[in-house]
């Protein structure tokens, strides 16, 4: 009899554009990709309490595909504290807004960093361009589940 087991973390990303007035512009969900730093932080946290717990959320600029290898966002444009990060059961979510004038552009990539300049990468997505104005709030709720 085969016992072996195999642990998956997936997940989804939520974002939404909100005009300078608070009215929603767009939204959108796209998978996302923990990446191997990712994994490795994940055991890592498992055994100790280093390293550092997720704090940032990141956006950017480059549509360069995801691999398990990326360690950085590839055209950063924005950093903001995590707004909140909450488990349920095998699941975390964290969320984060990006105010008028903070990652301002065509948006096309977000991760999850430890750090608020550089840091150990938890996931990466990719997705079709999202344009933030300078006026523009956008919020992105990221949903991880191992199991």
């Amino acid at each position: 009899m085969n016992m072996q087991e195999v642990v998956k973390s997936t997940g989804e990303v939520s974002i939404k554009i909100f005009d300078a007035a608070g009215k929603l512009k767009e939204k959108i969900f796209v998978p996302n990709l923990v990446v191997q730093s990712g994994r490795d932080w994940i055991v890592s946290r498992m055994g100790s309490d280093t390293p550092v717990l997720m704090s940032h959320m990141a956006i950017g600029s480059d549509a360069t595909a995801t691999s398990t290898s990326q360690t950085t966002l590839i055209s950063e444009l924005g950093r903001t504290v995590l707004g909140s990060s909450v488990v349920v059961d095998n699941t975390i979510t964290y969320t984060s807004a990006f105010a008028p004038g903070v990652g301002t552009g065509s948006i096309v990539e977000a991760g999850i960093f430890n750090d608020v300049t550089a840091g150990t990468m938890l996931c990466r997505t990719v997705f079709g361009v999202v344009t933030k104005d300078a006026a523009d709030t956008m919020t992105i709720s990221w949903t991880i589940t191992v199991s």
